[in-house]
Formats: C-alpha cells, structure tokens, sequence
C-alpha cells in the first residue's frame, strides 16, 4: 500500500535540511507503529520518497511525501498516531492511498507557488513597478553554480496581492527550477527582509 501524505512545516523546522526531515518521519513512522514496507539490499531503508526538498528557511503548508507499507490499514486511523510522534513544526495535513505503480511524485512536479511577505518597510509602488519589468521582460540573464541561465522563462507568474504579499509561481521541473530567492533578487529585495512559504504544488494532469 502506497500512502500520500501532506504535511506542513513551521517554526524552527523551517532551518532543518532534507536529510534530517527524512530522519524524523522514518523515526515518527516507526514509533507510530507503522508496518513499514523496506527496500532491498545490505542496507534495507524506509520506503519513502519526498516530492521536493524545501530549501532552508522557508516554511511551507504543502510538502508531500509518499510512503509504502506493507499492509493495507484504515488510513483515517493513522493521522492522530503519526501526528502524536511528530515534533512541534511538522503537521498531518492529509493521507490518502495512491496506485503503487504511479510515477514518482518529483517525476510529476510542473510548478511550485510561493508567498513572499516583506518584513521590512517596502515602497509599494516602486515594487509593483519593478515586477512589470521583470514579467514584460524577454530575457533575464542570471548566474547559478557558475553557468549562464535565462531565468524569466521559469517565472510563470509573478504579483503583487491586495494583502501587500508577492506571490510567485515558478517552474519546478527538473533542470528548470526557478528559485525565489533569485527572483527577489532581480526585484532588489534582500533575503534577510522577507519570509518565504511554499504554499501550493503543481503536477502534470
């Protein structure tokens, strides 16, 4: 049985790396009693696959991770138990059963959408200016790990809310993924003035 399980993640968690978030569901899963389902080998692990690690620091109310067990369970019965095991940050939002033969669910991810909110006082009308320039731009050279990009094409949309927020969907296949911090950064917005929260996935239909 293949289990979907949307999560949130808050607080101080938003500073723990991908392979720490693992360790704490396998450890949570295990002391949920789960009837875990292993891979092969010298080294047998949890099955579990993430749908795309969260870059430190930013939260998030959308994070998904797939789980194989080895029996078919009440899925309505196991949010409570796995919750109770989990440490203040990280929420049971949903579980529901999946094809164990669909794809892999970073095979599937088009799009991530973020909500950036600035902390620092902001000119509201320069900000609005400046996401018309980057949204009517063709091209928007950029820099990553050493080699030359065209971010633009990665923004797939980029505003201003009524509530003062910038919300951003970016593209998030592999081997082009726009980042939000790249983005703030061509809006001249220092990362340290605002935070982040990934707040919606995007698959393939």
């Amino acid at each position: 049985m293949r289990l979907r399980i949307t999560f949130s993640k808050t607080g101080a968690l938003r500073y723990i790396g991908h392979l720490d978030l693992n360790t704490i569901w396998e450890r949570a899963a295990r002391r949920a009693e789960l009837p875990l389902a292993y891979t092969q080998g010298f080294h047998p692990q949890p099955k579990m696959k993430f749908a795309s690690a969260l870059p430190l620091g930013f939260s998030s109310r959308c994070e998904m991770v797939d789980v194989w067990i080895n029996e078919d369970v009440d899925l309505s019965s196991l949010s409570t138990p796995l919750q109770n095991m989990m440490p203040a940050g990280i929420g049971i939002l949903s579980i529901q059963s999946v094809d164990e033969r669909a794809p892999a669910l970073q095979t599937q991810i088009r799009s991530a959408e973020y909500e950036v909110v600035v902390t620092e006082a902001m000119d509201k009308v320069h900000l609005k200016q400046k996401i018309e320039e980057v949204m009517a731009s063709a091209f928007l050279p950029r820099q990553r790990r050493g080699k030359s990009y065209d971010l633009r094409p990665l923004i797939e949309k980029l505003e201003l809310t009524a509530k003062d927020q910038i919300h951003m969907r970016l593209s998030a296949r592999e081997g082009a993924t726009g980042r939000p911090e790249e983005v703030l950064s061509v809006l001249e917005i220092p990362i340290e003035q605002v935070s982040i929260e990934r707040i919606g996935l995007i698959f393939q239909n």
